[in-house]
């Protein structure tokens, strides 16, 4: 991607002590325009940056709500407009600055705010308006933070070998935010930016009260499942509004629904499931679908259920069937490897028989503890 850098604003940001409520502080450095960047070290180190972040893949719906990269956008109250968005329109003046002292004062102002903010750290803080020609004529906005490295160390001479570099900045770890975020090459969305930071961490996010993110994709699948529950609820119990089995049965599925660790209800039939399952799928048709039988964890996608994933109950046990066309194992090999597999209907008279064994020999177990602790047992 070729950007041409309009400025680049390099700032220090300070802190004495490990935790937020320390002492901190920041220096504007220089800010560069074109000319100078293309001849500045900063580029060497930059080179490349602008372009993974353009670059860089971002779900608009992620699967985790500590994903690295999201998309945020602008809040407005209901009949407003952008302009009524305070972070736009610090955005914007930086856009819109005609020269290079508007710029500095404005990028100074957005530090100062970014300062404000819960556990900063020290580091470089680098806002910076670039133009891709490609496309647009009108720029982008990247703010980069590049944490502090420690303890790090280069070589010297012959004699002192190493020395300590202070204030050490490398581009592994960078923080960004793009504005305005592009979807597709050649599309810009002005509602929205596009933010990348380390899971654990909420620099950004804190930074920028006044934009939202999108929910995760877990949390979108449970609503439009509970709205399906709902309307389950509805038909099924129409024209019933007093009734203590629909009460219980709502206080069910109520606490089913905010429950962390969930066990399987049989509520619903084979076929509602899958047309549940199937309206779910169409929105993303990779939507993960994990659980775990006792102590087996299995790991799968949703539109497996019913095809090559199955649930079934025999002999008073839960099994779960997953067909396929071949095994893979990872490192470590195990004798199972080496199994011929039995025809299934040769091995469901043993499904659930192990778990009787298994509470036979617990009962004689307890038996045989209750003897030894019997004073009065003074054994054969």
């Amino acid at each position: 991607m070729d950007f041409i850098m309009e400025y680049l604003s390099f700032f220090v940001i300070v802190t004495e002590g490990e935790d937020s409520s320390s002492s901190k502080r920041y220096k504007h450095y220089q800010t560069l325009e074109e000319e100078d960047y293309e001849d500045s070290e900063i580029k060497r180190f930059l080179d490349g940056e602008f372009a993974r972040i353009v670059k860089r893949k971002v779900e608009r719906n992620p699967n985790s709500e500590n994903a690295p990269t999201k998309i945020g956008r602008f809040m407005v109250e209901p009949g407003y407009e952008l302009g009524s968005n305070q972070n736009y329109n610090l955005f914007q003046r930086l856009r819109d600055a005609d020269n290079k002292e508007r710029y500095i004062g404005i990028a100074d102002e957005l530090v100062h705010i970014y300062m404000d903010t819960s556990a900063v750290r020290g580091g470089a803080f680098i806002i910076a308006r670039a133009k891709l020609n490609t496309y647009f004529d009108e720029p982008f906005l990247f703010l980069l933070k590049c944490d502090f490295e420690p303890k790090i160390a280069r070589i010297s001479d012959e004699r002192n070998l190493i020395s300590q570099v202070e204030m050490a900045i490398s581009a592994r770890s960078i923080k960004s935010i793009q504005y305005p975020h592009m979807p597709e090459e050649g599309i810009l969305e002005h509602w929205e930016l596009k933010i990348h930071q380390a899971s654990h961490a909420r620099y950004f996010e804190d930074f920028l009260k006044y934009v939202s993110y999108e929910k995760p994709l877990p949390e979108v699948m449970s609503d439009q499942l509970l709205d399906m529950v709902q309307q389950y609820m509805d038909d099924k119990w129409e024209g019933v509004t007093e009734s203590t089995e629909r009460h219980e049965e709502e206080n069910a599925i109520e606490v089913w629904a905010h429950s962390e660790k969930r066990d399987i209800h049989e509520y619903w039939s084979q076929e509602q499931v899958t047309l549940a399952s199937a309206a779910l799928v169409e929105q993303k048709p990779d939507l993960p679908f994990t659980f775990k039988l006792d102590s087996v964890t299995i790991k799968g996608l949703l539109a497996e259920f019913g095809t090559a994933l199955h649930f079934a109950k025999h002999n008073g046990r839960y099994v779960v069937v997953i067909e396929g066309d071949s095994f893979q194992f990872d490192k470590g090999m195990s004798p199972i490897e080496l199994l011929q597999p039995p025809d299934l209907m040769e091995l469901l008279p043993e499904i659930g028989t192990h778990k009787q064994e298994s509470s036979a020999i617990e009962d004689l177990q307890r038996y045989a503890d209750d003897l030894a602790n019997d004073p009065n047992y003074e054994g054969e």
